[in-house]
C-alpha cells in the first residue's frame, strides 16, 4: 500500500506534538508500507527510516501574503506529487487542504488526523488576523469531506463531533498519540542542568512547551507564586505567539523573580537529551494547558519517570492516571471557546495545591514517576498505533 503523508512539521523542523506524531508514525509505518512524506519547508534528507521524504518551500510571489494564504499556496504545490497514492493522510489544517484536494484530484481516500481544532483555538486570530477565517474554513471543509478522521484521544473525538456535528460519527476513529520509551528514558546525567543553571539538589517543577494561550503558562506562573521559596521553576519554552502574550508572561516572570530565586527560563528548542535530563531531574512536571487534545509532553515526562500535575482538559485524563501517575486539576472553563478558567485565581490556587502535594512527598513523587513510565510503556507504544492506523487505511479502501 502506498501511503502519502502530508505535514507542515517534519524533522528537523518539529515544534509541537503534531510534528512528533508524524515523525514517529512515519518511522513505524515505513517497514509496513510504501510511505512518502510531503513536508513543508527547506530540503531534508530524502530518506527517513525507509520512507521517502519530499519537501516544498513556499512558492515565489507569496512572501508578503497572510500566513494562511502562504500555507494554502504550499498545499497547491503538493497536489501533483500525490498522484499514485492509495491513501492520503494529512496532519493539521496546514496540510488538510492538500489532502482534501489531492483526494479529489486523484480519486483516492483522504484520511486526516485531528491534533487540534481551529474553533477551539480562537486566540489564533491574534496571530493570523483574517487568516484565521481561512484556516477555519480549510479545516472545516476537509473534516466534512474526509473519508476518515483520526482523533488522538476520546476527548478529541467528542470535540470533533461537537464542533462539526455534520461529520458522520462512524468515520471518526480514536487512535492515541504514543511515545517511544526506548528513546525517552530516565536520565542520571547532569550536563543539561549545569548548562542551564538548574540546581539538582533543589526540588523543582518543570514545564516544556510553547508560550501560547493553549499551554496556560500564565496560570503556572501565578501558581508558582504560592510555592515555597526553595522550589525551582524550570521553564523550557518556545517563542511566544504574540507580543501581547510575551509581555504578559515576561511581566509574571519578573514578578516571580522579584520574590524568589530559582526561576530558570530556557528559551528555544532543546535537544532531546537535554529535555530528558531536565524532565528526569524534576520533582514534578506541570501541564497547565487550557486546551490539549492529548498532550505528548505528558507522555515524555512519564517516560522519563517523572510525576505529572496537569489540568483535567481534553485528552489529558486519558494519559495521566489521577492519583497513580500524577494529579489532575479540574478547571471550570468559559464557554466562549477560549478555554479560559472562569476563576483564574482559583485555578492557580488549585494547581499550586496539587504541585505542593507532590513536592512535599518525595516518596509519592517517586511512586508516581515509576507508575507513569510503566503506563507509557504498556499503553502508548507506537507499534500498536501503527497497526490501528493501518486498520483505518484499509477500511477507507473498501
Amino acid at each position: 500500500m502506498r501511503i502519502d503523508i502530508v505535514t507542515k512539521e517534519f524533522p528537523p523542523a518539529v515544534y509541537g506534538g503534531a510534528g512528533v506524531h508524524v515523525a514517529e508514525l512515519t518511522r513505524v509505518l515505513a517497514p509496513r508500507a510504501d510511505v512518502r512524506v510531503h513536508a513543508f519547508g527547506a530540503p531534508r534528507d530524502p530518506d527517513f527510516h525507509g520512507a521517502q521524504v519530499l519537501t516544498y518551500e513556499e512558492p515565489a510571489g507569496f512572501a508578503e501574503a497572510n500566513g494562511a494564504v502562504r500555507t494554502l499556496a504550499t498545499d497547491l504545490e503538493i497536489l501533483g506529487a500525490l498522484e499514485g497514492a492509495e491513501v492520503i493522510h494529512s496532519h493539521t489544517w496546514y496540510a488538510n487542504m492538500a489532502g482534501h484536494l489531492g483526494g479529489l484530484l486523484h480519486g483516492v481516500p483522504h484520511v486526516l488526523s485531528a491534533h487540534s481544532l481551529e474553533p477551539l483555538r480562537p486566540w489564533k486570530a491574534e496571530q493570523l488576523g483574517g487568516g484565521y477565517a481561512l484556516s477555519s474554513w480549510a479545516e472545516a471543509t476537509a473534516y466534512r469531506a474526509a473519508d476518515a478522521v483520526i482523533a488522538v484521544s476520546e476527548g478529541m473525538r467528542r470535540d470533533i463531533l461537537r464542533v462539526y456535528p455534520d461529520v458522520d460519527p462512524q468515520k471518526v476513529h480514536t487512535v492515541h498519540n504514543g511515545i517511544d520509551t526506548q528513546l525517552w528514558t530516565p536520565q542520571t546525567g547532569t550536563g543539561a542542568l549545569e548548562k542551564h543553571g538548574i540546581d539538582p539538589a533543589r526540588p523543582s517543577v518543570a514545564f516544556v512547551g510553547r508560550i501560547t494561550r493553549q499551554k496556560g503558562v500564565p496560570h503556572l506562573l501565578r501558581a508558582a507564586l504560592r510555592l515555597p521559596a526553595e522550589v525551582q521553576l524550570v521553564l523550557c519554552v518556545g517563542a511566544p505567539d504574540t507580543p501581547e502574550l510575551a509581555a504578559e508572561v515576561n511581566g509574571l516572570i519578573e514578578r516571580l523573580r522579584a520574590e524568589r530565586d530559582g526561576v530558570v527560563v530556557v528559551e528555544g528548542m532543546l535537544p532531546r537529551q537535554e529535555v530528558m535530563e531536565i524532565l528526569s531531574a524534576a520533582t514534578v512536571f506541570a501541564c497547565p494547558s487550557v486546551y490539549e487534545p492529548l498532550g505528548i509532553v505528558n507522555l515524555e515526562a512519564m517516560a522519563c519517570g517523572t510525576a505529572v500535575v496537569a489540568s483535567a482538559v481534553g485528552g489529558i485524563p486519558e494519559v495521566v492516571d489521577d492519583g497513580v501517575t500524577g494529579l489532575l486539576v479540574p478547571v471550570d472553563q468559559a464557554e466562549d471557546g477560549t478555554g479560559t478558567p472562569v476563576d483564574e485565581d482559583a485555578f492557580a490556587a488549585d494547581l499550586a495545591d496539587a504541585l505542593l502535594r507532590v513536592l512535599e512527598d518525595p516518596e509519592l513523587a517517586r511512586r508516581m514517576g515509576e507508575a507513569g513510565r510503566e503506563r507509557a510503556i504498556e499503553h502508548f507504544s507506537w507499534e500498536t498505533i501503527a497497526e490501528r492506523t493501518l486498520e483505518v487505511y484499509r477500511a477507507v479502501q473498501r
